[in-house]
């Protein structure tokens, strides 16, 4: 067995809002192996983003908070690390690549500061050198003319080099542990496949592992190892990207799965979708969350029972390393046939 790096246990986030307080992680476990990749996958507002803030403590202030859980990084649980040295391991031990390319840089600033700070911040460097070294990441990365490029502001860039330029930052220190939370969104398909063969490839010369959070199941399938399916905060099911893909145990999965464009469906034929929408974050059941978009036919009796508002279900392992979510309105094996 590879092994584990982080290691997430029973992890809750919360936010205060005028209306109250809103959980939006709700007791989410994963394990993310050396060298391997994990996939966060879910609709929008399921918690996969705030989940990768809880784990590197950049929730926003002073609104967000982790009010349970482990968040154990190399052994260390990062929820009890001090300040200065939470500064220290991220950037240096864990890096980051944030959704939008353009607003995680600096407008105002070259390129070549904002990546020689990262250098400043975690080695004991010059300046001159931190600014070399800047050029050579910018070309490790793929970007031509890295001498010119550290001096044009982002702006000046394209998406697709913008995107590069956030990569090298979270890989300046080469960390073990690089989150990437959407680095292909708004990209072209080409520029998409570009930045996820670079990743997969500083990925094998660096020997790190990588938590890749998207929606996108296609960018899943071609660049993770293992699955985590979110939903309304929770964890629907895991395992790996061939128990997920060939054999869904939940029905939010195989439903996620349907709704993919086929080439081998009849033209202009109605896409799948999952009927219903995704429960507010404040009027959350304990119960199973999935249930009201259910199409087991007990979901009804379910939802008006005193199960659903007061007993959660826990995860079951109906193979081995492949875990769902153990209620019979949400699994596809307890569907009639």
């Amino acid at each position: 067995m590879p092994e584990t790096l982080l290691d997430v246990r029973n992890l809750v986030t919360a936010f205060d809002t005028d209306a109250g307080q809103m959980t939006a992680v709700d007791g989410v476990d994963f394990t993310v192996s050396k060298g391997r990749t994990l996939g966060l996958v879910g609709e929008s507002g399921c918690g996969k983003s705030v989940t990768a803030l809880s784990i590197i403590r950049l929730l926003p202030q002073p609104m967000g908070k982790i009010l349970d859980g482990q968040i154990l990084f190399d052994g260390t649980d990062l929820r009890t690390v001090a300040d200065p040295e939470m500064h220290r391991i991220r950037g240096g031990h864990i890096g980051m690549v944030f959704q939008e390319p353009l607003t995680a840089l600096n407008p105002v600033h070259r390129i070549g500061h904002q990546l020689s700070e990262v250098f400043l911040l975690h080695m004991d460097i010059s300046k001159a050198e931190a600014w070399e070294r800047s050029i050579e990441i910018l070309k490790k990365v793929g970007i031509p003319s890295p001498e010119v490029r550290v001096s044009e502001y982002p702006h000046q860039l394209s998406g697709g080099m913008r995107q590069r330029v956030v990569i090298a930052m979270a890989l300046a220190c080469k960390p073990s542990l690089l989150i990437a939370d959407e680095p292909t969104t708004a990209l072209d398909v080409t520029i998409q496949a570009q930045i996820l063969e670079l990743m997969k490839d500083l990925q094998s010369e660096m020997g790190m592992s990588i938590i890749m959070i998207t929606h996108d199941l296609g960018v899943i399938a071609e660049t993770c190892d293992d699955v985590v399916v979110m939903y309304a905060g929770r964890v629907a099911e895991r395992g790996s990207v061939d128990d997920i893909f060939n054999r869904p145990g939940h029905l939010y999965t195989k439903g996620l799965l349907e709704s993919i464009p086929r080439l081998d469906i009849e033209r202009k034929s109605r896409l799948k979708t999952i009927k219903g929408y995704v429960p507010g974050l404040m009027d959350l059941p304990v119960g199973a969350r999935f249930a009201p978009r259910s199409p087991h036919p007990e979901a009804p009796a379910y939802l008006e029972s005193e199960a659903y508002r007061s007993e959660r279900p826990g995860l079951i392992e109906v193979e081995p390393g492949h875990w769902v979510e153990d209620h019979p309105v949400v699994r596809v094996d307890q569907m009639p046939a």
